[in-house]
Protein backbone atom coordinates (compact mmCIF):
# COMPACT_ATOMS: atom_id res chain seq x y z
CA UNK A 1 0.00 0.00 0.00
CA UNK A 2 1.38 3.37 -1.02
CA UNK A 3 1.01 5.49 2.14
CA UNK A 4 2.25 8.52 0.28
CA UNK A 5 -0.73 8.33 -2.07
CA UNK A 6 -3.15 8.06 0.87
CA UNK A 7 -2.04 11.28 2.52
CA UNK A 8 -3.58 13.64 -0.06
CA UNK A 9 -6.78 11.59 0.05
CA UNK A 10 -6.96 11.81 3.85
CA UNK A 11 -6.27 15.55 3.80
CA UNK A 12 -8.57 16.48 0.93
CA UNK A 13 -11.04 18.03 3.37
CA UNK A 14 -8.38 20.40 4.65
CA UNK A 15 -7.21 21.05 1.10
CA UNK A 16 -10.67 22.30 0.17
CA UNK A 17 -11.23 24.23 3.41
CA UNK A 18 -11.67 27.97 2.76
CA UNK A 19 -11.64 31.08 4.96
CA UNK A 20 -15.36 31.32 4.27
CA UNK A 21 -15.88 27.86 5.74
CA UNK A 22 -13.96 28.97 8.83
CA UNK A 23 -16.14 32.06 9.24
CA UNK A 24 -19.36 30.06 8.94
CA UNK A 25 -18.16 27.34 11.32
CA UNK A 26 -17.37 30.12 13.79
CA UNK A 27 -20.91 31.46 13.27
CA UNK A 28 -22.31 27.98 13.93
CA UNK A 29 -20.25 27.75 17.12
CA UNK A 30 -21.61 31.12 18.25
CA UNK A 31 -25.16 29.84 17.80
CA UNK A 32 -24.32 26.71 19.77
CA UNK A 33 -22.73 28.86 22.48
CA UNK A 34 -25.82 31.07 22.74
CA UNK A 35 -27.97 27.95 23.01
CA UNK A 36 -25.85 26.16 25.61
CA UNK A 37 -24.28 28.93 27.69
CA UNK A 38 -26.96 31.62 27.45
CA UNK A 39 -29.94 29.31 26.90
CA UNK A 40 -31.28 31.57 24.12
CA UNK A 41 -33.94 29.39 22.50
CA UNK A 42 -31.70 26.28 22.60
CA UNK A 43 -34.31 24.11 20.89
CA UNK A 44 -33.91 26.32 17.83
CA UNK A 45 -30.36 27.60 17.89
CA UNK A 46 -28.59 24.36 18.81
CA UNK A 47 -29.67 22.35 15.72
CA UNK A 48 -29.28 25.41 13.46
CA UNK A 49 -25.75 25.99 14.73
CA UNK A 50 -24.78 22.33 14.35
CA UNK A 51 -26.30 22.20 10.87
CA UNK A 52 -24.24 25.28 9.94
CA UNK A 53 -21.08 23.48 11.07
CA UNK A 54 -21.97 20.43 8.95
CA UNK A 55 -22.65 22.60 5.90
CA UNK A 56 -19.12 23.97 5.99
CA UNK A 57 -17.16 20.72 6.25
CA UNK A 58 -15.82 20.37 2.69
CA UNK A 59 -16.69 17.23 0.74
CA UNK A 60 -18.75 15.75 3.61
CA UNK A 61 -21.58 15.18 1.15
CA UNK A 62 -24.36 15.68 3.71
CA UNK A 63 -25.93 18.73 2.07
CA UNK A 64 -25.86 17.69 -1.59
CA UNK A 65 -27.55 15.06 -3.71
CA UNK A 66 -28.69 12.16 -1.55
CA UNK A 67 -26.98 13.39 1.61
CA UNK A 68 -28.91 13.30 4.86
CA UNK A 69 -29.36 17.08 5.13
CA UNK A 70 -30.49 17.33 1.51
CA UNK A 71 -33.07 14.59 2.06
CA UNK A 72 -34.38 16.30 5.20
CA UNK A 73 -34.53 19.64 3.39
CA UNK A 74 -36.42 18.24 0.42
CA UNK A 75 -38.81 16.27 2.62
CA UNK A 76 -39.63 18.94 5.19
CA UNK A 77 -38.69 22.41 3.95
CA UNK A 78 -39.36 22.30 0.21
CA UNK A 79 -42.71 20.64 0.91
CA UNK A 80 -43.42 23.07 3.82
CA UNK A 81 -44.13 20.05 6.03
CA UNK A 82 -41.97 21.01 9.03
CA UNK A 83 -43.41 24.52 9.53
CA UNK A 84 -46.93 23.09 9.36
CA UNK A 85 -46.15 20.32 11.86
CA UNK A 86 -44.65 22.92 14.21
CA UNK A 87 -47.82 24.99 13.92
CA UNK A 88 -49.89 22.00 15.05
CA UNK A 89 -47.76 21.86 18.19
CA UNK A 90 -47.94 25.63 18.74
CA UNK A 91 -51.71 25.52 18.39
CA UNK A 92 -51.93 22.76 20.98
CA UNK A 93 -50.01 24.95 23.41
CA UNK A 94 -52.01 28.15 22.91
CA UNK A 95 -54.85 29.16 25.18
CA UNK A 96 -57.12 31.58 23.35
CA UNK A 97 -59.25 32.25 26.44
CA UNK A 98 -57.51 35.57 27.27
CA UNK A 99 -58.16 36.78 23.73
CA UNK A 100 -61.76 35.59 23.71
CA UNK A 101 -62.33 37.31 27.06
CA UNK A 102 -60.79 40.56 25.70
CA UNK A 103 -61.55 40.81 21.97
CA UNK A 104 -60.09 44.31 21.79
CA UNK A 105 -56.63 42.72 21.98
CA UNK A 106 -57.05 41.87 18.30
CA UNK A 107 -56.16 45.51 17.61
CA UNK A 108 -52.76 45.07 19.24
CA UNK A 109 -52.18 41.91 17.24
CA UNK A 110 -52.84 43.91 14.07
CA UNK A 111 -50.63 46.82 15.16
CA UNK A 112 -47.80 44.38 15.81
CA UNK A 113 -47.57 43.60 12.09
CA UNK A 114 -46.82 47.17 10.97
CA UNK A 115 -43.10 46.54 10.65
CA UNK A 116 -43.70 43.78 8.09
CA UNK A 117 -45.15 46.17 5.54
CA UNK A 118 -42.88 49.09 6.45
CA UNK A 119 -39.80 46.93 5.96
CA UNK A 120 -41.18 45.54 2.69
CA UNK A 121 -41.31 49.08 1.30
CA UNK A 122 -37.78 49.86 2.50
CA UNK A 123 -36.43 46.60 1.06
CA UNK A 124 -37.89 47.46 -2.34
CA UNK A 125 -36.37 50.95 -2.16
CA UNK A 126 -32.87 49.58 -1.57
CA UNK A 127 -33.09 47.22 -4.51
CA UNK A 128 -34.68 43.92 -3.50
CA UNK A 129 -37.34 42.60 -5.91
CA UNK A 130 -40.88 42.51 -4.52
CA UNK A 131 -40.93 38.76 -3.81
CA UNK A 132 -37.72 38.94 -1.79
CA UNK A 133 -38.78 42.14 -0.03
CA UNK A 134 -42.03 40.53 1.10
CA UNK A 135 -40.18 37.50 2.47
CA UNK A 136 -37.74 39.73 4.34
CA UNK A 137 -40.54 41.80 5.84
CA UNK A 138 -42.18 38.75 7.40
CA UNK A 139 -39.10 38.35 9.63
CA UNK A 140 -40.61 41.18 11.68
CA UNK A 141 -43.39 38.92 12.91
CA UNK A 142 -40.69 36.94 14.77
CA UNK A 143 -42.43 33.76 13.71
CA UNK A 144 -40.02 31.20 12.28
CA UNK A 145 -42.56 28.84 10.67
CA UNK A 146 -44.42 31.70 8.98
CA UNK A 147 -41.16 33.23 7.74
CA UNK A 148 -40.05 29.87 6.32
CA UNK A 149 -43.45 29.20 4.76
CA UNK A 150 -43.54 32.58 2.98
CA UNK A 151 -39.87 32.48 1.92
CA UNK A 152 -40.22 28.96 0.53
CA UNK A 153 -43.02 30.15 -1.74
CA UNK A 154 -41.73 33.60 -2.70
CA UNK A 155 -37.94 33.60 -2.35
CA UNK A 156 -36.45 30.14 -1.68
CA UNK A 157 -33.00 31.46 -2.57
CA UNK A 158 -33.11 33.62 0.59
CA UNK A 159 -34.51 30.94 2.88
CA UNK A 160 -31.34 30.44 4.93
CA UNK A 161 -30.69 34.06 6.01
CA UNK A 162 -34.41 34.72 6.50
CA UNK A 163 -34.89 31.66 8.71
CA UNK A 164 -31.71 32.35 10.69
CA UNK A 165 -32.74 35.99 11.21
CA UNK A 166 -36.26 35.06 12.32
CA UNK A 167 -35.13 32.41 14.80
CA UNK A 168 -32.14 34.43 16.05
CA UNK A 169 -34.25 37.47 16.78
CA UNK A 170 -36.86 35.26 18.42
CA UNK A 171 -34.19 34.02 20.80
CA UNK A 172 -33.04 37.59 21.46
CA UNK A 173 -36.45 38.98 22.39
CA UNK A 174 -35.36 39.46 26.04
CA UNK A 175 -32.40 41.49 24.77
CA UNK A 176 -34.00 43.55 21.98
CA UNK A 177 -37.43 44.46 23.31
CA UNK A 178 -36.74 45.87 26.83
CA UNK A 179 -34.73 48.91 25.61
CA UNK A 180 -37.51 49.72 23.15
CA UNK A 181 -40.13 49.36 25.89
CA UNK A 182 -38.25 51.78 28.13
CA UNK A 183 -37.66 54.20 25.26
CA UNK A 184 -41.29 54.40 24.12
CA UNK A 185 -43.10 54.19 27.47
CA UNK A 186 -42.73 56.06 30.75
CA UNK A 187 -42.22 54.54 34.18
CA UNK A 188 -45.72 55.68 35.09
CA UNK A 189 -47.21 53.96 32.06
CA UNK A 190 -45.31 50.74 32.75
CA UNK A 191 -46.68 50.77 36.30
CA UNK A 192 -50.35 50.92 35.24
CA UNK A 193 -52.35 48.10 36.77
CA UNK A 194 -55.00 46.49 34.63
CA UNK A 195 -58.04 44.88 36.09
CA UNK A 196 -58.71 41.36 34.97
CA UNK A 197 -62.06 39.87 35.76
CA UNK A 198 -61.91 36.43 34.13
CA UNK A 199 -64.93 35.92 31.95
CA UNK A 200 -65.69 32.23 31.73
CA UNK A 201 -65.41 30.93 28.18
CA UNK A 202 -67.65 27.97 27.48
CA UNK A 203 -66.25 24.75 26.06
CA UNK A 204 -68.50 25.08 23.02
CA UNK A 205 -67.00 28.52 22.30
CA UNK A 206 -63.47 27.19 22.65
CA UNK A 207 -64.26 24.33 20.26
CA UNK A 208 -66.06 26.55 17.77
CA UNK A 209 -63.33 29.21 17.71
CA UNK A 210 -60.63 27.27 15.77
CA UNK A 211 -63.21 26.02 13.27
CA UNK A 212 -64.64 29.50 12.68
CA UNK A 213 -61.18 31.06 12.36
CA UNK A 214 -60.09 28.40 9.87
CA UNK A 215 -63.16 28.96 7.71
CA UNK A 216 -63.02 32.76 7.94
CA UNK A 217 -59.33 33.07 7.15
CA UNK A 218 -59.48 30.32 4.53
CA UNK A 219 -62.31 32.02 2.65
CA UNK A 220 -60.87 35.54 2.95
CA UNK A 221 -57.17 34.72 2.46
CA UNK A 222 -56.88 31.22 0.95
CA UNK A 223 -53.07 31.48 0.81
CA UNK A 224 -52.97 31.52 4.62
CA UNK A 225 -55.07 28.36 4.94
CA UNK A 226 -52.20 25.86 5.41
CA UNK A 227 -50.72 27.78 8.34
CA UNK A 228 -53.92 28.85 10.06
CA UNK A 229 -55.57 25.46 9.63
CA UNK A 230 -52.68 23.58 11.27
CA UNK A 231 -52.51 26.14 14.09
CA UNK A 232 -56.24 25.78 14.68
CA UNK A 233 -56.10 21.98 14.36
CA UNK A 234 -53.56 21.86 17.18
CA UNK A 235 -55.78 24.10 19.30
CA UNK A 236 -58.82 21.99 18.55
CA UNK A 237 -56.97 18.89 19.70
CA UNK A 238 -56.37 20.65 23.00
CA UNK A 239 -59.75 22.27 23.70
CA UNK A 240 -61.88 19.35 22.53
CA UNK A 241 -60.77 17.37 25.56
CA UNK A 242 -61.35 14.05 23.81
CA UNK A 243 -57.94 13.42 22.21
CA UNK A 244 -55.49 14.07 25.02
CA UNK A 245 -52.96 11.63 23.53
CA UNK A 246 -52.90 13.54 20.25
CA UNK A 247 -52.72 16.88 22.03
CA UNK A 248 -49.79 15.76 24.16
CA UNK A 249 -48.06 14.30 21.11
CA UNK A 250 -48.50 17.57 19.21
CA UNK A 251 -47.06 19.56 22.13
CA UNK A 252 -44.12 17.21 22.63
CA UNK A 253 -43.01 14.53 20.16
CA UNK A 254 -44.35 16.08 16.95
CA UNK A 255 -43.15 19.64 17.51
CA UNK A 256 -39.83 18.48 18.97
CA UNK A 257 -38.97 16.18 16.06
CA UNK A 258 -40.11 18.76 13.47
CA UNK A 259 -38.11 21.52 15.17
CA UNK A 260 -34.98 19.35 15.33
CA UNK A 261 -35.06 18.45 11.65
CA UNK A 262 -36.09 21.95 10.59
CA UNK A 263 -33.21 23.47 12.53
CA UNK A 264 -30.70 21.03 11.05
CA UNK A 265 -32.03 21.61 7.53
CA UNK A 266 -31.95 25.40 7.88
CA UNK A 267 -28.47 25.33 9.38
CA UNK A 268 -27.29 23.07 6.57
CA UNK A 269 -28.20 25.78 4.04
CA UNK A 270 -25.72 28.17 5.70
CA UNK A 271 -22.79 27.34 3.47
CA UNK A 272 -20.11 29.98 2.99
CA UNK A 273 -20.93 30.32 -0.71
CA UNK A 274 -24.63 30.94 -0.09
CA UNK A 275 -24.42 32.94 3.13
CA UNK A 276 -21.37 35.19 3.01
CA UNK A 277 -22.55 38.07 0.85
CA UNK A 278 -23.78 41.63 1.17
CA UNK A 279 -27.43 40.62 0.72
CA UNK A 280 -27.25 38.49 3.87
CA UNK A 281 -26.09 41.49 5.90
CA UNK A 282 -28.91 43.56 4.42
CA UNK A 283 -31.44 40.87 5.30
CA UNK A 284 -30.21 40.63 8.88
CA UNK A 285 -30.42 44.41 9.25
CA UNK A 286 -33.84 44.67 7.63
CA UNK A 287 -35.14 41.81 9.76
CA UNK A 288 -33.98 43.57 12.92
CA UNK A 289 -35.58 46.79 11.69
CA UNK A 290 -38.86 44.98 11.02
CA UNK A 291 -38.80 43.50 14.53
CA UNK A 292 -38.13 46.93 16.06
CA UNK A 293 -40.89 48.58 14.00
CA UNK A 294 -43.39 45.90 14.99
CA UNK A 295 -42.53 46.35 18.66
CA UNK A 296 -42.66 50.15 18.53
CA UNK A 297 -45.92 50.16 16.56
CA UNK A 298 -47.49 47.85 19.14
CA UNK A 299 -46.26 50.04 22.00
CA UNK A 300 -47.55 53.22 20.33
CA UNK A 301 -50.95 51.62 19.79
CA UNK A 302 -50.87 50.53 23.42
CA UNK A 303 -50.22 54.15 24.40
CA UNK A 304 -53.18 55.21 22.26
CA UNK A 305 -55.41 52.67 24.01
CA UNK A 306 -54.05 53.95 27.33
CA UNK A 307 -55.01 57.51 26.45
CA UNK A 308 -58.46 56.56 25.16
CA UNK A 309 -59.13 54.45 28.26
CA UNK A 310 -57.91 57.28 30.54
CA UNK A 311 -55.01 55.35 31.90
CA UNK A 312 -56.55 51.91 32.26
CA UNK A 313 -54.38 50.12 29.66
CA UNK A 314 -50.70 49.39 30.26
CA UNK A 315 -48.93 50.15 26.94
CA UNK A 316 -46.44 47.32 27.53
CA UNK A 317 -48.99 44.80 26.32
CA UNK A 318 -48.63 46.36 22.86
CA UNK A 319 -45.12 44.88 22.63
CA UNK A 320 -46.69 41.43 22.98
CA UNK A 321 -48.61 41.92 19.74
CA UNK A 322 -45.89 40.15 17.76
CA UNK A 323 -46.16 36.45 17.02
CA UNK A 324 -43.46 35.08 19.35
CA UNK A 325 -45.62 33.04 21.71
CA UNK A 326 -45.36 32.93 24.70
CA UNK A 327 -42.05 34.78 25.06
CA UNK A 328 -43.33 38.24 24.13
CA UNK A 329 -46.31 38.00 26.48
CA UNK A 330 -44.18 36.83 29.39
CA UNK A 331 -41.61 39.57 28.78
CA UNK A 332 -44.26 42.32 28.81
CA UNK A 333 -45.60 40.98 32.09
CA UNK A 334 -42.09 40.80 33.55
CA UNK A 335 -41.34 44.39 32.58
CA UNK A 336 -44.49 45.56 34.35
CA UNK A 337 -43.65 43.58 37.48
CA UNK A 338 -40.15 45.10 37.54
CA UNK A 339 -41.74 48.53 37.95
CA UNK A 340 -44.33 47.25 40.42
CA UNK A 341 -43.91 43.74 41.89
CA UNK A 342 -47.66 43.57 42.55
CA UNK A 343 -48.59 44.45 38.97
CA UNK A 344 -49.92 41.39 37.13
CA UNK A 345 -50.71 41.95 33.45
CA UNK A 346 -49.82 38.47 32.15
CA UNK A 347 -53.33 37.56 31.00
CA UNK A 348 -53.71 40.84 29.10
CA UNK A 349 -50.29 40.38 27.51
CA UNK A 350 -51.15 36.81 26.51
CA UNK A 351 -54.35 38.05 24.90
CA UNK A 352 -52.28 40.43 22.75
CA UNK A 353 -49.68 37.72 22.11
CA UNK A 354 -52.19 35.18 20.80
CA UNK A 355 -53.73 37.93 18.66
CA UNK A 356 -50.25 38.58 17.27
CA UNK A 357 -49.91 34.90 16.39
CA UNK A 358 -53.10 35.10 14.34
CA UNK A 359 -52.07 38.47 12.90
CA UNK A 360 -48.73 37.18 11.62
CA UNK A 361 -50.39 34.30 9.80
CA UNK A 362 -52.91 36.70 8.26
CA UNK A 363 -50.13 39.10 7.24
CA UNK A 364 -48.15 36.28 5.65
CA UNK A 365 -51.22 35.09 3.75
CA UNK A 366 -52.01 38.60 2.55
CA UNK A 367 -48.47 39.06 1.27
CA UNK A 368 -48.60 35.72 -0.52
CA UNK A 369 -51.91 36.64 -2.13
CA UNK A 370 -50.78 40.09 -3.29
CA UNK A 371 -47.19 39.39 -4.29
CA UNK A 372 -47.95 36.15 -6.13
CA UNK A 373 -50.33 38.12 -8.35
CA UNK A 374 -47.82 40.88 -9.04
CA UNK A 375 -44.69 38.87 -9.87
Amino acid sequence: MDLGALVPELLKGLANFTPGNAVMIAAGLVLVYLAVAKEYEPVLLLPIGFGCILANIPLAGMTAGEGMMAVIYNAGISTELFPLLIFIGVGAMIDFSPLLAQPKMVLLGAAGQFGIFGTLILAVLIGFPLNQAASIGVIGAIDGPTSIFVATKLAPELLAPIAVAAYSYMSLIPVIQPPLMRLVTTKQERSIRMEYAPRPISRSTLVAFPIIITLAVGLLVPEATPLISMLMLGNLLKVSGVVDRLSRAAQNEIINVATLFLGLAIGATMSAVAFLNVDTLKIMFLGLLAFALDTVAGLLFGKLMCALSRGKVNPLIGAAGISAFPMAGRLAARMASEEDPDNFILMHAMGANTAGQLGSVMAGGILLAIVSKLI
